[in-house]
């Protein structure tokens, strides 16, 4: 609360409100360095509203760029704001945030209930408040039927819906997720992500930092590529596939006689080129990787082949940081 002095010199409280005119989150020519290592140079971006997925190998500044919007660390250059307001001048901000760091150590002798109760306390909750939104929280992350059991037997997976519900607790408007599907089981990810699109259903902010493609669009189509610490590509996704068809893309096919379904394939105009890894797998060429794949059903069902797997062995974020950077990685 700030003090606000009226004109009788009486003292009121005055609660910070959000600016509903700035984005949620704002980066302003942002830059972070470690002594000759530059962390974050000159991001610019402004985020609100839904999922949006921050992508970038190991090192492209994701985490920095998540400890700059907490406070953990202040910018070397630029601004940073939450809605609106500079949180290093006033932290108000931070009572809407919730965070899940990619690494974090949990009270393994607490229960999960516990462990958010104590989270809720920590927010200025009653007891009772605090153990209303603790069932709330772990309800929503699918953790009702274990919540009084000790975070110390719970899977990696489950671990990472504690870390998310005690982000939750206090029913923030922006969500920050740091690497939050690492080391999880194929169960566990699709919960997890079914959580995160709710959320962004629900009208949040969430941002979900992660260095695998096809798992953040899964998620969402709102995507923020970093590479070295700059922002490579933002948007969509299905604009950032239609900026790379100027680059071949390759469709690997595996089916039962690759020579007989490559003369179907033909019949595919986007197709460019064709070749054989064995008689069993048909590498395809194309520059409309979304025009093939659209064609491929009723060439497989009108030629009455068997093809019992497709995979794009380039679509991944390395090939498509490669494409943007021309080849500079």
């Amino acid at each position: 609360m700030i003090p606000d002095l009226t004109q009788e010199g009486k003292a009121e409280t005055k609660e910070w409100k959000p600016d509903l005119t700035a984005p949620v989150v704002m980066f302003d020519r942002v830059s972070k360095s470690y002594g000759r290592i530059n962390a974050l140079s000159g991001v610019s971006i402004g985020i609100s509203g839904g999922v949006t997925g921050i992508l970038g190998l190991n090192g492209a500044g994701k985490s920095t760029m998540f400890k700059l919007m907490m406070g953990k660390l202040k910018a070397s250059s630029g601004a940073v704001r939450l809605f609106g307001t500079d949180p290093w001048k006033n932290p108000a901000p931070y009572s809407r945030i919730g965070f899940v760091p990619e690494h974090e150590k949990l009270h393994d002798w607490m229960t999960a209930f516990d462990f958010i109760v104590t989270f809720g306390r920590l927010h200025g909750m009653t007891r009772d408040e605090a153990s209303k939104e603790a069932a709330r929280v772990l309800d929503f992350v699918s953790l009702t039927d274990v919540m009084h059991k000790k975070i110390g037997q719970f899977s990696k997976g489950m671990r990472q819906r504690v870390k998310i519900a005690h982000a939750l607790v206090n029913d923030p408007e922006l969500i920050i997720l740091d690497e939050p599907l690492q080391g999880c089981d194929p169960l566990a990810r699709t919960t997890i992500m079914n959580v995160i699109k709710e959320l962004g259903r629900m009208g949040r902010t969430v941002l979900v930092s992660s260095h695998i493609l096809h798992e953040i669009e899964r998620i969402t189509e709102q995507i923020v590529i970093l590479h070295r610490g700059r922002v490579l590509a933002l948007g969509n996704s299905h604009a950032i596939r239609e900026m790379l068809d100027q680059h071949p893309h390759k469709i690997l096919l595996e089916c039962d006689k690759a020579r007989n379904l490559a003369k179907s394939v033909m019949d595919i105009n986007e197709v460019t080129g064709m070749s054989f890894v064995n008689e069993n797998q048909l590498l395809i060429e194309t520059r409309h990787l979304g025009a093939v794949h659209s064609r491929l059903p009723k060439v497989i069902v009108d030629g009455k082949h068997t093809v019992k797997g497709i995979d794009n062995p380039d679509d991944d974020l390395q090939s498509i940081l490669v494409y943007l950077t021309g080849g500079f990685l």
